[in-house]
């Protein structure tokens, strides 16, 4: 009876052990990632891009539309909700940064998913890198994370002699 006691309670600090490691693997992970939303789950996503008027968009029965009606390119939305998992290099306080040096004043791009917004700054001096403004936290993500630009239209071109 006591070996069964002790097995049970052995039992139940291992279970709490694996447990504890799990939610601290998660944050973890969480904390290396630009934001904690899920692409999949994203239902309003707002883009700023310099030069470009702001695009809204709004996901309605798993489809993409721009102010609630017009289809739109689809891949290049779920590209763009997409960089809510962009990998993190490093993060920094805000506090420790001039965002005039970086390019985060004004940013290059703002991206808003779902009420979190993201702020698009310069590249790093070393390397291949970018700055991105998430809240009070400014983080390091490679240079490639940066909202593109929508397709233009191609122009109409004059008939040949």
């Amino acid at each position: 009876m006591a070996a069964r006691v002790v097995a049970i309670v052995l039992l139940a600090l291992v279970a709490v052990a694996v447990a504890w490691q799990w939610h601290a693997d998660d944050a973890e992970a969480r904390d290396h990632m630009l934001t904690g939303l899920d692409p999949a789950a994203i239902t309003h996503l707002d883009v700023s891009l310099r030069g470009f008027a702001t695009q809204r968009f709004e996901r309605r029965d798993d489809h993409w539309t721009a102010d609630g009606a017009t289809p739109v390119d689809a891949g290049r939305v779920e590209e763009l909700a997409q960089l809510a998992r962009t990998p993190v290099d490093a993060w920094k306080p805000s506090s420790d940064v001039d965002p005039t040096r970086i390019g985060l004043s004004p940013p290059t791009a703002v991206l808003t998913l779902d009420g979190t917004r993201l702020e698009f700054g310069d590249m790093t001096a070393l390397g291949k890198r970018r700055y991105v403004r998430v809240g009070d936290r400014v983080a390091i993500v490679p240079a490639q994370a940066l909202p593109r630009p929508p397709r233009m239209q191609a122009l109409a071109t004059s008939p040949g002699p």
